[in-house]
Formats: C-alpha cells, sequence, structure tokens
C-alpha cells in the first residue's frame, strides 16, 4: 500500500501521517480540499530498508540523495500523479508536496514546520521533491524536536501528502478559538496576498479579522510589504504593489464564508483548530487543518455560591454525592431534590446548589424558615441532620421579612401535609414490587434501538417511575415529622447518652436496614443462605458513588462480591449485631427499672422511631436503584448517537434533544470535559461553606481548612482538639487508619480505627473490621452514625477536622458517648 487517493478511508495516521490523515479526513467530510494523493510510510519504510540501522548516525540525510526510488514505486507515484489533470493545459498539474509525520499534527504537540515542504513542484521535479521530503524527517531541528518531546526516533515513519497547487491570489491561517487568550466562541482570521507561505513563514504581518456570534466583529488591515507567488521554477517572495498594501484581502462576506468553514471543520474534530486556507478567484479551499496545541481550555464556572450570601452545607446529601458530578448527574440530581425536597424550598431562592461540581444545600432557608415560624428552638434538629453550625457563626438569613416567608411557605406546608398522607398509604405497596419495576426499566432502556423510542421512552415511562420514587421517599421521610430527633433527646436526657443510643439500635431487628444490607447480605452469603445471583440483585445498586450515573454499579462489576467477601473476612457482622442485642437488653432492663410505668409506652415509640427508620431507608434504596435505571438510559443514548461517553457531559434534557434530532448541545461537551477535569482534580471543599466561594483559590491556600470557609472572614481559628457529635458510644483506643477513600478499604486491618473524610453505603462492609470510626462530616443521623450505633462501635461523626489533626498510624482514644478524639502519641 505505497500510493492511496486523498480521501481514502485507510489514510489514518499511522498510513498517512498526521497531516495526511488530517487532509483525507476534511476530504471524506466533503470540504473543499484541493485533489491529490497520499505516498504512504509503507513506501518510505521500502525506500529506507538498505540503509535503515544509519539513519540515527550523523549525516542521515545525505543517504536519501544517493538512492533512487525503486522504479515500480516510482511508477506508481507519477502514474498518480498523471490522474490530477493537466491543470492550465500546459502540462501535469503543478503540485505541492508536503511531509506528513506519524508525529504530527497531534492534539498535544503538532510539529509544525519540522519536515520540509515544496510548492509549485512539476512532474520532473517530483520524485526528488518525495525524497527531500522523507530526508527532511532527520534533519537537525527535526531530531531535536523529537527528543525534546521524549518522542523516539524509531517510533516514526514519514508520509508524503502530493496535492494540486493552489494559484492563490490570497491566502491565510485561521483559528476557530482566539489562540492568544484561549477564548472559544469566536474565530480570527489572517489573510495575506499570493500564497501562504509568507503567513505561515512570519514573512508578512496579514489582515486580522475577528469573528463573533455570526458576525465580523472587527477587520484590522494591515501593511502587506512581501508576499509569495508562483514562478515557473517554483515560488519566491516578492514586493506588493504599494496599491495593493494596504488593503483589505478579504471581504466581510469572505471572512464568514471562512469562519462557517472554520465552525465545520472544529464541530469534525471536536477541538479548536488551526486551518490553513487559500482563495483563488471566488473560491475558497482548505489546505491543512491541525489541533490548536497550547491552547488555554476553556472551562465553565459551576459555583452557586456566587448566588447570594448564604451559608451552604454538603452534610447529609453532601455525604450521598461525594463526588465532583457530571452534568447529567447534576440534572438527574435537580431532578430527585425537586420532587422529594420540594416542601423545603422557597420561591425565588435556591434550595440546593453546584459548587465547583459538588452538591450543597442552602442551609440558610432551612434556618430562616424556622426562626420564621417561631421555631427556634428546633434548630438542634436540623443539626442532627446536616451537622453541627460552630458555634459564634453568624448564618445570613434570607433577605426576605418574616410575613413574607410565612406567606410563601404556608400553601406548601399544607399541601405537603396531603401528599405525604395520601403517599403513605402507598408506600408499603410501592416498596413491595420496585425492584421488579425498576430492573424491568433497566433492561427494556438497553434494548431500544431508536433515539426518537428512546426518548419517548424517558418520557413516557423511567421520568414518571423516577418521579414516584421521589415521592415515596418524600413521604417516607417526612411521615415521622420530628419524632427521630425528638426521641432520641427524650432518651438522652432520661437515661444518658449510652443507654439511650443502645435502646435506639435494632431497627434491623423487624426486617433489615438497607445502610446495613451490604454486610448483612454478605454474611448470609458467606454461610450459605442465599447465592450471588440474590446477592447482586438485592445489593447490586448500592454503592459509594450511587448517584454518579458515569461510575458502574457494583452489580455491574463481576469481581465485586469476591472482593466485598475478602472485605468482611476478618469481621463477623453477626457476632457483632448479637453483642448489640445484649447491650440493647441490659439498657432496657435498666429503663424498666428506673421508669417502672413507662416501659411499654417508650417501647411503642422507639418501634415507631426504627419503623420510620426503615422505611425511609427503603424508599432511599429504590432511589439508588432507579438511578441504575437511569444509568441504562444514559448509556444507550450515548450508543444510539454515537457520543459514547461524552454523553455525560450533557445534561439530561440535552441528551433528549440530541436523540430528536438536535446536534446543537454537542458544542458543549468539550468545555462541559474540561470543567470537570478542573474541579475533580481538587481536594474536598469545606462542608460549611458561607458566600462567595472560589474552589481553585482556596485550594491553592496552605491556611485551607475543610470544616468552614467564610467569605466575610473573622472566623474562629481551627480548632487544636478532635471533638464532633457522639456517634455512637464506647471508649477504644487503636492506631488510626486514615483513608481517602473506600477503594482504600484493604488498608483497614481488624481492630484500627477509621478516620475518614465521611462514610455511606460504599464503606459499610469495612465497619465490622473498624474498632471505631471518626469522620470530618457526619450527624447523629448519618450513615456512619447509624451503622456505627447498629453495630456498637464507637463513632464520632463531623468533627470538621479529624483527617487533618490526626495522621495515618497514629495512636489515638475515641470517645464514642463525649464525642472526643485524642492524639496519645
Amino acid at each position: 500500500m505505497n500510493v492511496l487517493p486523498l480521501d481514502d478511508a485507510a489514510a489514518d495516521l499511522a498510513v498517512a501521517g498526521g497531516k495526511g490523515a488530517s487532509l483525507a479526513r476534511l476530504s471524506r467530510a466533503g470540504l473543499p480540499v484541493p485533489p491529490g494523493f497520499h505516498i504512504t510510510t509503507d513506501a518510505y519504510r521500502a525506500f529506507t530498508a538498505p540503509f535503515r540501522e544509519r539513519l540515527g548516525a550523523p549525516g542521515a540525510q545525505e543517504l536519501f540523495t544517493t538512492h533512487e526510488i525503486p522504479p515500480d514505486l516510482a511508477a506508481e507515484i507519477l502514474a498518480a500523479h498523471a490522474d490530477l489533470g493537466d491543470g492550465d493545459g500546459d502540462g501535469a498539474v503543478a503540485v505541492a508536496v508536503r511531509s506528513s509525520a506519524t508525529a504530527e499534527d497531534l492534539p498535544e504537540m503538532s510539529f509544525a514546520g519540522q519536515q520540509d515542504s515544496y510548492l509549485n513542484v512539476h512532474r520532473e521535479d517530483l520524485l526528488d521533491a518525495v525524497r527531500r521530503c522523507w530526508a527532511s524527517l532527520w534533519n537537525p531541528r527535526a531530531v531535536a524536536y523529537r527528543e525534546r518531546n521524549h518522542v523516539p526516533h524509531d517510533d516514526v515513519a514519514l508520509a508524503v501528502v502530493v496535492q494540486e497547487l493552489v494559484d492563490a491570489d490570497a491566502a491565510g491561517v485561521m483559528f476557530t478559538a482566539d489562540p492568544v487568550t484561549g477564548a472559544r466562541g469566536q474565530s480570527v482570521v489572517n489573510a495575506a496576498w499570493g500564497l501562504g507561505e509568507a503567513v505561515v513563514g512570519g514573512q508578512v504581518t496579514p489582515d486580522a479579522a475577528v469573528v463573533a456570534d455570526g458576525r465580523v466583529r472587527s477587520y484590522t488591515v494591515a501593511d502587506k510589504a512581501v508576499m509569495t507567488v508562483r514562478e515557473p521554477e517554483g515560488t519566491r517572495e516578492r514586493e506588493v504593489p504599494a496599491a495593493r498594501r494596504s488593503v483589505r484581502v478579504l471581504s466581510d462576506e469572505e471572512v464568514l464564508r471562512l469562519a462557517a468553514l472554520g465552525e465545520e471543520i472544529q464541530r469534525l474534530y471536536g477541538t479548536p483548530m488551526d486551518v490553513e486556507w487559500a482563495r483563488r478567484g471566488e473560491e475558497l479551499f482548505v489546505v491543512q487543518a491541525r489541533p490548536i496545541t497550547g491552547l488555554a481550555e476553556e472551562v465553565e464556572e459551576w459555583n452557586d455560591s456566587r448566588t447570594g450570601q448564604y451559608l451552604w452545607t454538603s452534610g447529609n446529601l453532601g455525604e450521598a454525592i461525594p463526588d465532583v458530578m457530571t452534568p447529567v448527574t447534576w440534572s438527574l440530581v435537580r431532578l430527585f431534590i425537586r420532587e422529594a425536597m420540594s416542601a423545603s424550598a422557597i420561591p425565588g431562592y435556591r434550595l440546593v446548589g453546584n459548587i465547583g461540581g459538588r452538591f450543597y444545600l442552602n442551609l440558610s432557608i432551612a434556618i430562616s424558615a424556622a426562626k420564621a415560624f417561631g421555631m427556634s428552638s428546633r434548630l438542634g434538629a436540623i443539626e442532627q441532620v446536616f451537622g453541627k453550625i460552630p458555634s459564634g457563626l453568624d448564618v445570613p438569613l434570607l433577605p426576605a421579612s418574616r410575613w413574607q416567608l410565612i406567606k410563601a411557605m404556608l400553601p406548601m406546608a399544607v399541601g405537603l401535609r396531603r401528599r405525604v398522607a395520601a403517599n403513605v398509604k402507598r408506600l408499603r405497596p410501592f416498596l413491595a414490587t420496585a425492584r421488579s419495576r425498576c430492573e424491568e426499566l433497566r433492561e427494556r432502556a438497553g434494548l431500544i434501538s431508536e433515539p426518537a423510542a428512546l426518548a419517548a421512552f424517558w418520557e413516557e415511562e423511567l421520568r414518571p417511575y423516577v418521579v414516584e420514587t421521589c415521592r415515596m421517599l418524600e413521604a417516607a421521610g417526612r411521615q415521622g415529622g420530628a419524632a427521630l430527633v425528638m426521641t432520641r433527646d427524650k432518651l438522652r436526657k432520661m437515661v444518658g447518652e449510652s443507654d439511650a443510643e443502645a435502646m435506639l439500635t435494632g431497627a434491623n431487628a423487624g426486617g433489615e436496614l438497607a445502610s446495613m444490607g451490604p454486610i448483612i447480605g454478605l454474611d448470609k452469603l458467606a454461610r450459605g443462605e442465599i447465592d450471588r445471583a440474590e446477592f447482586a440483585a438485592v445489593y447490586g445498586h448500592r454503592g459509594a458513588h450511587e448517584f454518579e450515573v458515569s461510575v458502574p454499579r457494583p452489580g455491574e462489576d463481576p469481581g465485586w462480591i469476591d472482593r466485598q467477601l475478602a472485605e468482611v473476612a476478618s469481621g463477623d457482622a453477626r457476632d457483632l449485631l448479637a453483642r448489640q442485642e445484649e447491650a440493647r437488653a441490659a439498657a432496657w432492663a435498666r429503663f424498666d427499672r428506673r421508669y417502672p410505668r413507662r416501659g411499654a409506652a417508650m417501647r411503642e415509640r422507639v418501634d415507631r422511631w426504627n419503623a420510620i427508620v426503615r422505611d425511609r431507608e427503603d424508599a432511599r434504596s429504590e432511589n439508588m436503584r432507579v438511578f441504575w435505571a437511569m444509568r441504562a438510559f444514559v448509556l444507550r443514548a450515548g450508543e444510539l448517537t454515537g457520543l459514547g461517553d461524552d454523553v455525560f457531559s450533557l445534561e439530561i434534557d440535552e441528551i433528549l434533544d440530541v436523540l430528536r434530532g438536535d446536534r446543537s448541545p454537542l458544542a458543549k461537551i468539550p468545555v462541559r470535559r474540561a470543567t470537570y477535569r478542573k474541579y475533580a482534580a481538587l481536594p474536598i471543599y469545606p462542608m460549611l461553606i458561607v458566600g462567595p466561594f472560589d474552589p481553585v483559590r482556596w485550594a491553592a491556600s496552605p491556611d485551607r481548612r475543610v470544616d468552614l470557609y467564610d467569605a466575610r472572614g473573622g472566623q474562629a481559628p481551627p480548632a487544636d482538639t478532635v471533638s464532633g457529635f457522639p456517634g455512637a458510644p464506647g471508649v477504644v483506643e487503636g492506631v488510626a487508619r486514615v483513608l481517602s477513600g473506600p477503594e482504600q478499604g484493604e488498608r483497614l486491618k481488624a481492630g484500627e480505627i477509621l478516620v475518614t473524610t465521611l462514610t455511606n453505603i460504599g464503606w459499610t462492609p469495612m465497619f465490622p473490621r473498624a474498632a471505631a470510626v471518626v469522620t470530618d462530616m457526619g450527624a447523629p443521623l448519618s450513615h456512619a452514625s447509624i451503622v456505627a450505633r447498629e453495630l456498637g462501635i464507637p463513632a464520632v461523626v463531623g468533627t470538621g477536622n479529624a483527617t487533618a489533626r490526626i495522621h495515618d498510624g497514629d495512636r489515638i482514644r475515641v470517645d464514642g458517648e463525649r464525642g472526643t478524639v485524642e492524639v496519645l502519641n
């Protein structure tokens, strides 16, 4: 395969080099590329075979001039040239002969100008020009460039592109993004008289036009002193006639035509492009296109902290969504919040926010509402759910009067009461069929074969079911009102922290608690009480990243169950639960002795507590199952649209638009990808944020804190001690194992103390190995507290600074009743 037509599909990087592969792609797309052909890398290797071992030695270029091109190859090249026609009727067409290396015109390295090209080459000089192009792969400039960029010489070969030479009266370069500022959304067109070599080589200052929003925003006319022109023996530079030096090269209409070509090329490549163009009369040609290298990535700002002076928290729901969210996940999370937490919203204010790609909840809304309704005494209940508010922190309230807040919220509260009452009655029947319904929807999403049909499936079946699961979660969470918090507080006053926590465990006894599901299920699997298929079906939708639809569910990973079994091999959950049952029975016995007439009423109240907890967790689990079904939908959309993983960079409504034939959202993908990468590279932000917050500036600060950021300044210095909520009682000493994520779980040995930023259900299998648990984030109703309490493991949660103050391997003492952690060494 020595010679190929210019638009041949086989002309890829390995065969035709970077420049050749790009021109082939442009030609196949129907863009105005001058006709031509490729002399492939196979031809180069065949020519250099006799002296290949000497190519790295000094003087390698001379080897090309002392060897003739084999006759068969020479005949093939000349025949391809003859097929181009006779040009202007004066013999075979004059051509441009351009080098095209396999390490060239790449997104990360352009190699522009490192090898040679020749213009206005006639038939009798064509073979010599090809040899000189091949030889230029070994000129000192090209060799030094490869060494500087760590490209091995043996990995590079050279193809040659032969094209009809456009006898241009004007030419230049166009950038589909501003090469200086990196700004997308505008094109910069440079233009000069004659062939384009004077512009590319920098011998002339060209005219410069800027195009944005379909209009020529500016046109600067330069004093164009020289131009490259075609002559019988080749090309040369000559002075521009004085009458043309300061005359516009391009009309506005031509600038817009070029910009439209540039946009088409950028869409084809999916990245900003550097395009060489030429004009002959009224015709425009594309003679080369490569990605712009060294261009600053354009990014969006995902930062709702700039919407006002509010207190934002990543507690509770932020524990469930610990990652930087892809755009599709953020759009689905907003749908989830809108349906599951609508009653917590106030018109005109953002209930939830995206701060640097991470999920935050506007706590100023809940605190303002509590004060408006005269319920300041209930602020403690907010802390039980979302974590501690530092003493002395001046919480910014909504800029609205008490009457405005009541007027906005009262109708919503009445509607909520009615909706919850109706949905509570439907909750148990819903839970009974939820798993099978969701599995059916997930399977059907993967079988749909037409894009429009997939969009209809979302609108008619999947989205309505998502809304239903969210409203069931709302009902499950609201049915007890403040019963959860009030029961706990009442018991603590009556019997103290330790006995209260022991008496409140046992939610698992009346039916499996979803937070505990993975370790109970693994215990059953290890004992042969269920098989692997049943385990995967029941628990395969739960994981550390269960909201993020770009992340595979555990049930999609064939090795997941084996790794989970290995995680629990050294910790027996059943023994821990039995031990906690004994502690619970002993605590109830002490309660009965102290309050002999109140035992039955308190048991009924605690049973109610446990039933509410189970309902909430079951409904939450089915919400996560439906996120798996939504992941199946998004993956199928990526397959049917050809977007693949790029589909995660679109929001759900944009995906639906693409499925219905509108491709305009695709232009957002490169910027969204770059934005996601920027934020994902940063450490986890503070749990509490007040006012505008810059994640990048914060991450670069040596004094950054993970507990609190207050844009107003003046916050109290970080504490030297480590303390938080009593998550589960007990005192333990041991070695701290500081983990950044559940993927490091194998580092936690039996009897060590787990210290981390936060936990969620993906961490559950390692809890039986831990002697205690300490977290930066959390509250009494957070995952770490619930699971540790059920297993009888001491826990301190919501410390704000544990991972900053405790080092991996430190010996520490954890007091889960007092909520303190002491570093002993």
